[in-house]
């Protein structure tokens, strides 16, 4: 593995997850592998459980010593004590000798098993309390680094369309055409990048003007070939709070001109001339 992948690999948050038990056989199978293969993984996963381990004894909660003395009296209150217990009475036909050295030793052996199960009790039930505290703020931490890890995903698409639109305006290969509305909507515009030697084909969606639409249709990208249309797919209007940049459509070889009509959803085989938003000519 180079270490450009190492590097991403530590930093897609697989070792995170890995740590909270959040995955897969096979990415744990993964994660324990390229742990013994590489030190810098071994390291990067022992960081991330000091680190999480840190973060649950800082914020561990003592429970109240009137918690405490809840859970002890709600523990013994059934228990019982040995003193409470009224000693067996003599048969009257007993003999008693004063002479008899019999010392009769008090029984104090299960007093000291009850208690030692109440106290044991306590404990395990102050415990389970620490146990559940620790899960939840786990969890807490396991949604943040979810949410961070979809916000990364999302700025990255972000930033690889700023790559498309630079690679659009900025490469000299491409031929940056503005296509114009047609009687039907002479308010309509778009423009349109074609690569010759790459074959991309290339719409600028935020400068895109164009007539909204209904549900049942979409506008289709049409490259004219010699005289005839060719179809290089179809697209909606970006949403207002949409991220898109620019949208890569299907590659072309040549073409003379570019036009948008109005289609049906999915496309059609022909133009419908009658629908035709915008046309562009080189």
């Amino acid at each position: 593995m180079k270490v450009e992948d190492i590097k991403a690999y530590l930093e897609s948050g697989i070792l995170e997850l890995y740590v909270l038990g959040d995955v897969s056989a096979e990415e744990k199978l993964q994660v324990e592998t390229l742990a013994a293969q590489y030190p810098v993984v071994r390291q990067e996963l022992d960081e991330i459980e000091r680190s999480l381990e840190q973060y649950a004894n800082q914020h561990a909660i003592t429970p109240s010593e009137n918690l405490q003395n809840k859970i002890l009296n709600s523990t013994l209150v059934n228990l019982g004590d040995d003193r409470s217990f009224t000693k067996p009475r003599k048969h009257s036909d007993e003999e008693i000798y004063e002479d008899d050295n019999i010392v009769n030793m008090p029984q104090r052996q299960n007093a000291f098993f009850k208690y030692a199960f109440a106290a044991c009790l306590a404990l395990l039930l102050v415990s389970v309390y620490a146990i559940y505290n620790l899960y939840s703020k786990l969890q807490d931490t396991n949604t943040q680094l979810t949410a961070m890890q979809l916000d990364r995903q999302r700025i990255a698409n972000q930033v690889n369309l700023r790559d498309q639109e630079l690679e659009m305006y900025q490469d000299t290969a491409f031929k940056v055409l503005r296509l114009q509305g047609t009687a039907k909507t002479p308010q309509s515009a778009m423009i349109v990048a074609w690569n010759p030697s790459s074959q991309k084909v290339m719409v600028d969606m935020r400068s895109m003007k164009l007539p909204t639409h209904d549900k049942e249709h979409q506008y289709q990208l049409w490259a004219l070939v010699d005289g005839k249309p060719v179809d290089i797919g179809v697209f909606d209007l970006p949403a207002n709070d949409s991220a898109a940049v620019v949208k890569e459509m299907k590659p072309i070889a040549a073409a003379q001109a570019f036009a948008v009509t109005l289609e049906p959803r999915g496309g059609s085989i022909n133009p419908t001339l009658d629908q035709m938003v915008v046309l562009g000519k080189f």
